[in-house]
């Protein structure tokens, strides 16, 4: 039988998209301060930063669960304005958006330190504001790596599973995203569903990272070509 109801798909889709833009704005600044500024305990928040990259899913959702809880400092907070998070989709935005953080990171910083600083010094020496600075030099030239983060981002939060379980939970119709889809379909013994869904996902992986792959392969021979 072949599986029908697209809302698990849809749903990832919406996540992967909402995560990856706060991942993006969040990760590009942070990364722009970091590589402009050395102050003390850097190298501590950095770590910090890049911690859910090598945290099981499951602890970090556990993490979430503890602040987003009913009993949580931030679920007490947000329970004042009647906002829930535990059981909804805006959880499993949130879980993606801690899991798929560090690949934007580490890519932004990548990318900025790799600038020419010189070309960043003419700039400021020519007059330049650090505002028209970042847009007409350091964003341009930071680009590919930029992109390449935003890419890898949006596949993590396409396949996040262990956190978004814990936080968000199983929910049909609400946050039964593609990888909670399987478990649950496999779960129930329904195996047929757990493949059309594994299908449909690796497609999207390899869709992505082949078109990444792509990309850089031309990049790299466009720049040595000049």
């Amino acid at each position: 039988m072949i599986e029908t109801n697209l809302t698990p798909l849809l749903l990832s889709l919406k996540v992967a998209a909402l995560s990856t833009s706060f991942v993006f704005v969040i990760g590009l600044v942070l990364a722009r301060l970091m590589t402009q500024r050395d102050f003390f305990g850097k190298h501590l928040l950095e770590s910090i930063f890049v911690l859910p990259l090598v945290l099981p899913p499951t602890v970090v959702g556990f993490g979430l669960l503890l602040a987003f809880g009913k009993n949580g400092f931030f679920g007490k907070l947000l329970a004042q304005f009647g906002i829930q998070i535990v059981f909804t989709l805006t959880g499993a935005v949130i879980a993606s958006i801690v899991v798929s953080f560090p690949l934007m990171y580490q890519s932004a910083v990548a990318a900025f330190t790799s600038i020419d600083r010189r070309l960043e010094g003419a700039a400021r020496t020519l007059g330049a504001s650090e505002w028209r600075l970042f847009w007409t030099v350091a964003f341009p030239l930071a680009w590919p790596g930029l992109l390449a983060g935003f890419v890898l981002s949006f596949a993590r939060g396409l396949g996040e599973f262990g956190a978004t379980l814990m936080l968000a939970g199983y929910i049909p119709g609400k946050t039964d995203t593609i990888p909670v889809a399987i478990y649950f379909a496999v779960e129930a013994g329904q195996t047929e569903k757990a493949l059309f869904w594994v299908v449909i996902i690796v497609s999207l992986g390899m869709g992505t990272t082949f078109w990444l792959n792509w990309w850089s392969r031309r990049n790299i021979r466009r720049y040595a070509q000049k």
